[in-house]
C-alpha cells in the first residue's frame, strides 16, 4: 500500500512540474521519453523520482517572504542586524532537519567613521560629498542604518590634490597617461568602477605613486546610457554609489590578518600578522561616489582631452588633467576585531560521511543586499526546504551534504575563507563546492566551473523547468548566442559570466573561476572543484542602497520564478554531487581546455618575448597525458564496476594534484596551477596563472620555471587518474 501511495505521488509530482507553464509541449514530449542515463547515475529512473519529488517544493510565494525578511534591515557584517539574518537562517535549517549550528571568528575590517570628498579649487566650483543616496518613493533609503559609502579596507588618511582622470584604473590606463606625459605621482586619481576589480585600480594607483584614489559610477557604464534609471527603471540614479572593498584578494582571501590559519575567536594575536603588515591591505587612501559628485570634478578638468575610448556618458569632453580642480579626501576609518558568524548546516551521509559536498552563499550586505546576495540565500532556503521535504520522508545522501551561509564576504570572502581553512584536512576528501552568490538579477542564466563540471552544469539545466518555457538549457543556450552579451559587462561579484578562455565543446558556454565570491577559497587553496551559477539581467544598483526589495520586486524578479527556478538549479547540484554512484567529472573536457590554454600562452611568449620565448613542449605534453588519461576514463565512468570507492578516489583527488604546494609567485595562499585571480583583473580569471603573468611581466626565466610547475601538476593529475586500473 506505501510503494502503490509513493508511486502515486511521484506521478502525480511529475505531472505537476512537466506541466508547468513554463515547460512547453516539446519539452514535456522530451521528458517522458526513457532519458536513458544521467551520468553518474546506476539507476537513472530512481534518481528522476527523488529529482521530481525535490522540484516539487520550492516555491515562489514563501521566497518572496524570506526576501522580504532578509532585507528587512541594512545588515552590514557584524552588525545586530546581520546576527539576526544568522538566527532566522539557522531557523530555517534546523526546521528542515539539518544538524546547524552558528560558528563565529574574530576577523579584522572597517567601518567608516568620517567620510567626506570636497572641491577646494577652482574658486566658485564647490562639491561636498558623498551625496546622500536619495530617489524619489524609494520605501528604504532613508534608514539611519543605512552605511555611508566608502571602500571596505581602504586606510583612513586625508589627501589634498590635484585631480587626475585615469578611466578604468587598469595598468593599460596608467600606461596611456604616461605617454601622454600626465604624472599622476602625489595626485589623486579619479577612476570609474568597471572592466577591473575596484581593488586593482587602488593597487595599480599605489604602485604609480598617486596619493589617493576616488571611484566613482559612470552612467555610460550601468545609469542612464544602458537604460532609465531608478526608479523609473533598473539603472543607477544620479546619487547611487558602489559600496566595496578594496582589499587585495587577489593576494590573499580572508581575514587579513591571518592568511592560512583559521581567525577564529581564541586565535591569540602573537598568530597574527599586524594589519599594517598586511600583503592584504592598501596603502593609499580610496573611496566611491555617485555620479552627480563626480561630474563637477571632472567638468573642471583641465589639459588634455581624454582618449576618446575613455568618455563617458556625462554631457561634456572628459579631459585627463591634472587640476586645475583640487579635491580634498578625508577618511576617518573605524578598524576593529569584529565577530562573524557563519551558518552551518549538515545532513550526515549514510554511506560516504566523510566525502563532503558544500553548497554555500553569502548572507551579509554593504546594506539591505536583495540581489547581492539575499536572492541567493533565498534560493539556498528554498533549496533546503526541498531536502527538508525528502529528510523527513526518510531519504539520505550518500554523501555528507552542508550547507553555509556565510558571513563578510563583502569586506574580502572571510567567513567563506576562514572556514575552508579551519576544516582544510576534512576538506582534503570534499567531492565539490557549490556556490550561488547573486542568484537572481534578472532572466538570463549563467555559470562558471571547473571544466571538469560544465558538462553537469548543462545536464542540471536540463533538468529544470524555465520560467521563459522549456528548460533552463533551452533559455541558457538561446541567450548564450554571439551577440547578446552586454557592450560593457559590469564588473560584479557574480553578475558577470564571461565567455570562457577556450571551449572544448560547440556547447553553451560555462565562464571559469576567478575570483570575488566564495568558491575561491575551494578551489584555488584547497583544490577542491567548484561552480558558480546566477541569472543575471539590468542590474545597476550594485552595492547600492537602492539593491533593496522594492527594487526587486519591480526590476529582478516579480513573480519570484527565478528565485524558484535558481533554487531547483542550485538544490539538484548538490543533491546530484551527494548522490552519485559515480562522481560526474569529466577531465577529457578538462584537458582540452588546458591544452587550448597552453597553445594561446604559446603564441602570447612567442610575440612577448621574441627568441627568449621557452619551449612550450613539455608542458603541452604534460596536457596531452592529462587529457589522454582523462579520455581513458570515462568509459569507466559510464559503465563503472561493482564497487566504485577507488574509481571516486581518484576522480575526487585529481582536482587536488592541480594544486602547486609552494603556491603562486609572490601570491603563495593560491596554489592552483590553472586558475587564479589576475593580479591586475581581481575578479575576472587568468588561466594558467603562473605562466601567463610570468609572460606579461616579461620574464622568460619566471616563465620557464612557471611552465615547468605547470607540467609537474599535469602530470601528478593524469597519475591519479592512471592509478585507476
Amino acid at each position: 500500500m506505501k510503494t502503490s501511495y509513493m508511486t502515486l505521488l511521484t506521478v502525480a509530482l511529475l505531472l505537476s512540474i512537466f506541466s508547468h507553464p513554463g515547460f512547453p509541449a516539446s519539452s514535456r514530449a522530451d521528458s517522458s521519453k526513457s532519458d536513458t542515463a544521467i551520468f553518474g547515475f546506476r539507476d537513472a529512473a530512481a534518481e528522476r523520482t527523488l529529482e521530481s519529488r525535490f522540484l516539487a517544493v520550492p516555491d515562489p510565494k514563501r521566497a518572496e517572504e524570506h526576501l522580504r525578511t532578509l532585507t528587512k534591515a541594512p545588515h552590514i557584517a557584524g552588525s545586530p542586524e546581520d546576527k539576526a539574518t544568522a538566527d532566522y537562517v539557522a531557523q530555517k535549517f534546523r526546521d528542515a532537519g539539518l544538524a546547524t549550528e552558528i560558528v563565529e571568528y574574530k576577523v579584522w575590517f572597517n567601518y567608516p567613521s568620517e567620510i567626506s570628498v570636497d572641491i577646494t579649487a577652482p574658486a566658485g566650483v564647490s562639491m561636498h560629498g558623498p551625496t546622500r543616496e536619495h530617489v524619489d518613493g524609494d520605501p528604504f533609503q532613508d534608514d539611519p542604518r543605512v552605511v555611508l559609502p566608502y571602500n571596505g579596507m581602504s586606510p583612513s588618511g586625508d589627501v589634498e590634490a590635484d585631480v587626475v582622470y585615469a578611466n578604468y584604473g587598469s595598468p593599460e590606463d596608467f600606461q596611456k597617461l604616461a605617454q601622454m606625459k600626465i604624472d599622476v605621482r602625489g595626485k589623486i586619481v579619479l577612476v570609474r568602477y568597471g572592466q577591473n576589480f575596484r581593488g586593482v585600480k587602488a593597487f595599480v594607483a599605489q604602485e604609480r605613486g598617486a596619493a589617493g584614489v576616488i571611484i566613482y559610477s559612470d552612467p555610460a557604464d550601468d545609469g542612464w546610457k544602458r537604460g532609465d534609471k531608478y526608479p523609473k527603471g533598473p539603472w543607477r540614479p544620479d546619487t547611487g554609489v558602489q559600496r566595496g572593498s578594496i582589499g587585495y584578494m587577489f593576494q590573499f582571501a580572508g581575514d587579513p590578518t591571518t592568511p592560512g590559519i583559521a581567525s577564529t575567536p581564541t586565535l591569540p594575536d602573537s598568530k597574527r600578522t599586524p594589519p599594517d603588515q598586511s600583503a592584504q591591505m592598501p596603502k593609499i587612501p580610496t573611496t566611491p561616489i555617485s555620479y552627480a559628485d563626480a561630474w563637477p570634478i571632472l567638468d573642471h578638468l583641465g589639459g588634455p582631452e581624454s582618449p576618446r575610448e575613455w568618455q563617458g556618458a556625462l554631457p561634456f569632453t572628459y579631459h585627463v588633467g591634472p587640476g586645475p580642480v583640487k579635491v580634498k579626501v578625508h577618511l576617518k576609518q573605524d578598524y576593529a576585531y569584529r565577530t562573524i558568524w557563519d551558518v552551518i548546516g549538515k545532513v550526515q551521509g549514510s554511506e560516504l560521511p566523510d566525502e563532503w559536498v558544500v553548497a554555500g552563499n553569502h548572507r551579509d550586505a554593504w546594506v539591505y543586499g536583495a540581489a547581492d546576495p539575499n536572492s541567493g540565500t533565498t534560493a539556498m532556503l528554498e533549496s533546503i526546504a526541498g531536502v527538508g521535504e525528502l529528510l523527513h520522508s526518510g531519504w539520505k545522501p550518500k554523501r555528507t551534504l552542508i550547507f553555509a551561509s556565510w558571513d563578510a564576504e563583502e569586506e574580502g570572502l572571510i567567513g567563506s575563507t576562514e572556514w575552508g581553512e579551519q576544516n582544510a584536512a576534512a576538506l582534503a576528501r570534499a567531492v565539490a563546492y557549490v556556490n550561488v552568490d547573486v542568484a537572481v538579477s534578472g532572466p538570463k542564466f549563467g555559470a562558471s566551473s571547473v571544466p571538469s563540471l560544465k558538462q553537469f552544469l548543462r545536464d542540471i539545466t536540463r533538468a529544470v523547468p524555465s520560467p521563459q518555457g522549456g528548460t533552463v538549457y533551452d533559455s541558457w543556450r538561446k541567450t548564450s548566442q554571439t551577440g547578446n552579451e552586454p557592450v560593457t559587462p559590469q564588473e560584479t561579484s557574480t553578475t558577470t559570466f564571461r565567455m570562457p578562455a577556450a571551449q572544448a565543446h560547440p556547447d553553451v558556454p560555462v565562464g571559469d573561476l576567478g575570483s570575488g565570491s566564495d568558491y575561491t577559497v575551494f578551489l584555488q587553496h584547497l583544490g577542491v572543484p567548484s561552480t558558480d551559477i546566477g541569472s543575471t539581467g539590468s542590474y545597476g544598483v550594485y552595492h547600492s542602497t537602492f539593491d533593496d526589495f522594492t527594487w526587486f520586486k519591480k526590476f529582478g524578479d516579480p513573480d519570484f520564478l527565478y528565485e524558484q527556478q535558481m533554487a531547483r538549479v542550485f538544490g539538484l547540484e548538490a543533491m546530484r554531487l551527494a548522490g552519485a554512484d559515480v562522481l560526474p567529472f569529466d577531465y577529457e573536457e578538462y584537458g582540452k581546455e588546458i591544452a587550448a590554454y597552453i597553445d594561446a600562452a604559446k603564441k602570447r611568449a612567442d610575440a612577448k618575448l621574441g627568441v627568449h620565448a621557452p619551449d612550450f613542449g613539455p608542458a603541452a605534453e604534460a596536457a596531452k597525458h592529462f587529457q589522454e588519461a582523462g579520455t581513458k576514463i570515462l568509459p569507466k565512468e559510464k559503465s563503472p564496476a561493482p564497487d566504485t570507492a577507488r574509481l571516486n578516489r581518484a576522480l575526487r583527488d585529481t582536482e587536488t594534484a592541480l594544486l602547486i604546494p609552494e603556491g603562486l609567485p609572490n601570491r603563495p595562499w593560491y596554489h592552483h596551477a590553472i586558475y587564479a585571480p589576475g593580479q591586475y583583473t581581481g575578479y575576472a580569471a587568468v588561466v594558467i596563472p603562473g605562466v601567463n603573468e610570468a609572460i606579461d611581466a616579461g620574464d622568460a626565466e619566471r616563465t620557464q620555471q612557471q611552465l615547468a610547475a605547470l607540467a609537474g601538476a599535469l602530470h601528478r593529475a593524469a597519475k591519479v587518474l592512471e592509478s585507476y586500473h
